[in-house]
């Protein structure tokens, strides 16, 4: 290792067994604390410490994210945690500090896609969020530094072996960027169109009026769909990413599954989710496990019997008019897009899961379509003109 190449363990698979990580001028902004880096660690590792940066720069609010194959399952920003929602998130033994209560959130966001993610931070590691990682099942982190008593705690898991990444704050990298596949180069000017305030300003619908919140989310949405495979979809509300629908080649599917996650994450605040009563020994990931059944509705004979080996009595899974209805009494959600709707069957589905602000690029040739649609909701919907893909 020197301070222009780090090497890896193996490249995205283990067979690939020559894998290195290089800067062809000036010092690595990466510098490994602990542990021992994949390839794959440290695509999730550049991306996500993009988006954190960006998140905090855009809110002035700590920000974190859990990454999973080159796309966040959740992302957020330092906004305190309602009674509810630190019960569904297994957070109530913890002192969330600003930043822990970031990552608890995004953690949160969609906890069997965050099992075994790649934590990012926007400011130094500190205890709080030290704690929270210690118990969860992850494959290593990257930050711009680490208190002494969170490496201390960090440095512990995994056998001595969990990975810690430290980051450069003040790296900026080269205006071009490459990439190889097949052995051909490609060549293009990076995305460093900074995400702001800009991109709610144009207004289409009859109702006009993004309060604070609203923007604030869209913009959270916004940067993360940014770092996040196309093509793709967000759902936020309160600072975090609630649903994210990552690399789907129809736009509409990418609103039906963040949809699903973000019907998912409201759901766990439901009261019959909240009493669930677990035996003693059940692990954090079974139980996350145990509410995805629970929210399932139909449950199979084998599924049934494992969701009631998790439990210390018979909890009857939640039926369809049930969670529609919790999910309709929510706080309204908002959604972002990482390019224009083609048809109002997008909407349709966002409007099932309480959508209420959305910001899309714009740029089809059915904008009034979607524009109407969204009216008939009583939506707010502006139009970006930024299209973030990412691949």
């Amino acid at each position: 290792m020197t301070d222009q190449e780090i090497t890896l363990r193996y490249g995205m698979n283990p067979h690939q067994k020559s894998a290195r990580v290089m800067l062809q001028q000036g010092s690595m902004p990466v510098r490994v604390v602990n542990g021992a880096p994949g390839f794959i660690n440290m695509c999730d590792a550049l991306n996500a410490w993009q988006l954190v940066r960006e998140l905090k720069a855009a809110t002035g609010l700590p920000a974190a994210a859990s990454f999973k194959h080159v796309s966040p399952a959740g992302a957020a920003v330092g906004v305190p945690l309602s009674p509810e929602l630190r019960r569904a998130s297994f957070m109530e033994d913890i002192e969330l500090s600003p930043l822990g209560t970031a990552y608890a959130r995004a953690r949160g966001a969609d906890p069997m896609s965050s099992f075994g993610d790649l934590a990012a931070f926007s400011d130094p590691v500190d205890e709080s969020s030290a704690l929270i990682l210690k118990r969860e099942v992850s494959d290593g982190v990257v930050a711009p530094g680490y208190e002494p008593k969170a490496l201390e705690i960090l440095k512990s898991k995994k056998g001595g072996g969990f990975l810690l990444l430290e980051m450069d704050p003040s790296y900026e990298p080269p205006e071009l960027e490459r990439r190889q596949i097949f052995g051909v180069t490609l060549e293009q000017s990076r995305n460093s169109k900074p995400v702001t305030g800009e991109i709610f300003r144009d207004i289409k619908t009859r109702k006009r009026e993004l309060g604070p919140e609203a923007q604030r989310d869209l913009l959270v949405a916004t940067i993360t769909l940014k770092y996040t495979q196309s093509n793709s979809v967000c759902y936020a509300v309160d600072g975090q990413a609630i649903g994210v629908g990552a690399g789907q080649q129809s736009r509409v599917h990418c609103v039906r599954l963040a949809g699903d996650k973000a019907d998912r994450w409201m759901l766990r605040m439901h009261p019959a989710v909240l009493g669930m009563k677990f035996k003693p020994g059940i692990k954090r990931p079974e139980r996350n496990n145990a509410i995805e059944l629970l929210l399932t509705g139909r449950l199979s004979p084998s599924e049934q019997a494992q969701l009631d080996g998790a439990l210390e009595q018979k909890v009857e899974p939640l039926g369809e008019e049930e969670r529609s209805r919790f999910v309709r009494s929510f706080k309204p959600i908002s959604l972002s897009s990482d390019a224009f709707f083609p048809f109002r069957d997008n909407i349709d589905r966002a409007a099932a899961s309480g959508v209420r602000s959305i910001v899309e690029p714009g740029g089809s040739v059915r904008d009034d379509d979607v524009i109407q649609a969204a009216d008939e909701y009583g939506m707010v919907m502006a139009f970006s003109g930024l299209r973030l893909f990412h691949h």
